[in-house]
């Protein structure tokens, strides 16, 4: 490479071949030039120039690159068969980074913070209960045509989402009951009445233990299977692939999953119920002396019905939105696995923040009910 003045003007004459290997003993050339020369006052001489590859284009284009007009003719002179066209593409698809600034704090930048926090969280709300509205949609219009619906997914799904969850749910369940039992006992029994432990056992586990236990697995077992399941599909365009066969993804992928949760949510949660009042009638039997048979006829005298059917009455409702948020956060999925670890995350965290605030709802809907 040649430097030289002309009327003003700074030459850079561009001599043999340009590529990957040769380009290192000009770099500190091209950063003076950079560094002291006006961008509008450098011209390239393209007349001696021999073999060009990217990284020899984006070295020639960076010396003009501050330029307004950085493709301008004015900036060279001489021919080259591909030379120009090659730095006006490696300038269009490479970015300059500005330099990074330094955090600041203070009650501004939390401020701020604050602020993208509470705009990204709108964001999401709105675009799930489009989301949501898209799958409601989908469903009203598989009523209309049965034959659409993808059955044998979604068998498939409530086997993954019911069957092979009843173990961890059943098994959790028992050890809530029996938590509750044991602080009954110590509550209680100070009081002289122990025998009152049944009716805590039944109404928190009936009520409010057994569905939430079952929505908050839910959340973290079958929520994040589904979004790493269609944010995998995602990630290799095989909803893509779909969308070009005329495939529905919400039909495919969405509505037998969110069958399936619907259906099977109920089930777990009465598998829960029993389990856990199990679990506590087990250690009210053992630190109690209360026998299984005054456990039983208790909990059919004093607990009315409605406690079963408040707790029944929640699982449809926890197991849609765990769905919900689970295929969304699945189709979001971008390209990358960063994007995928990110997306299974969120899932989680969001249904069972979201399953926690509808629990809060229902539980003041039913006082002021009444039930």
């Amino acid at each position: 490479m040649v430097l030289r003045e002309d009327a003003g003007k700074t030459i850079i004459e561009a001599h043999g071949d340009w590529t990957i290997d040769t380009i290192g003993r000009v770099d500190a050339p091209i950063r003076q030039v950079e560094a002291s020369v006006e961008p509008d006052k450098i011209v390239i001489d393209l007349s001696h120039l021999g073999h060009l590859d990217t990284s020899g284009a984006y070295m020639l284009g960076r010396a003009t690159r501050r330029c307004g007009l950085p493709d301008g003719d004015f900036h060279y002179v001489g021919e080259h068969p591909t030379a120009r066209r090659l730095i006006e593409e490696i300038r269009q698809r490479t970015q300059v980074c500005p330099p990074e600034t330094p955090p600041t704090f203070g009650f501004g930048n939390a401020l701020g913070r604050i602020g993208a926090g509470l705009e990204a969280a709108l964001s999401e709300t709105i675009e799930t209960i489009a989301f949501f509205g898209q799958t409601i949609t989908t469903g009203l219009r598989t009523l209309f045509r049965p034959a659409s619906f993808r059955l044998t997914s979604a068998i498939w799904a409530m086997e993954e989402v019911g069957v092979n969850a009843m173990p961890i749910v059943a098994v959790l369940s028992f050890f809530i009951g029996a938590v509750v039992a044991y602080m009954g006992a110590n509550l209680l029994a100070d009081f002289g009445f122990a025998i009152f432990s049944v009716e805590l056992i039944g109404i928190s586990v009936l009520r409010e233990f057994a569905v939430l236990i079952t929505a908050i697995l839910l959340a973290g077992r079958s929520d994040s299977a589904f979004t790493a399941s269609i944010g995998a599909m995602k990630m290799q365009q095989e909803i893509d692939a779909m969308r070009v066969l005329g495939l529905d993804p919400f039909e495919v992928l969405v509505l037998p999953r969110v069958v399936a949760c619907v259906l099977m949510a109920p089930l777990l949660t009465f598998a829960a119920m029993i389990t856990g009042i199990f679990g506590g009638m087990l250690v009210a039997w053992s630190a109690q002396d209360i026998s299984p048979a005054v456990f039983i006829a208790r909990i059919h005298s004093e607990l009315d019905w409605s406690h079963f059917w408040v707790g029944m009455s929640k699982a449809p409702v926890f197991g849609l939105v765990v769905a919900i948020i689970g295929c969304r956060q699945g189709m979001k999925v971008a390209g990358d696995v960063e994007s995928l670890g990110r997306r299974v995350t969120a899932s989680v965290v969001q249904s069972i923040f979201i399953v926690i605030v509808i629990e809060a709802l229902f539980a003041m809907m039913y006082l002021e009910l009444g039930i």
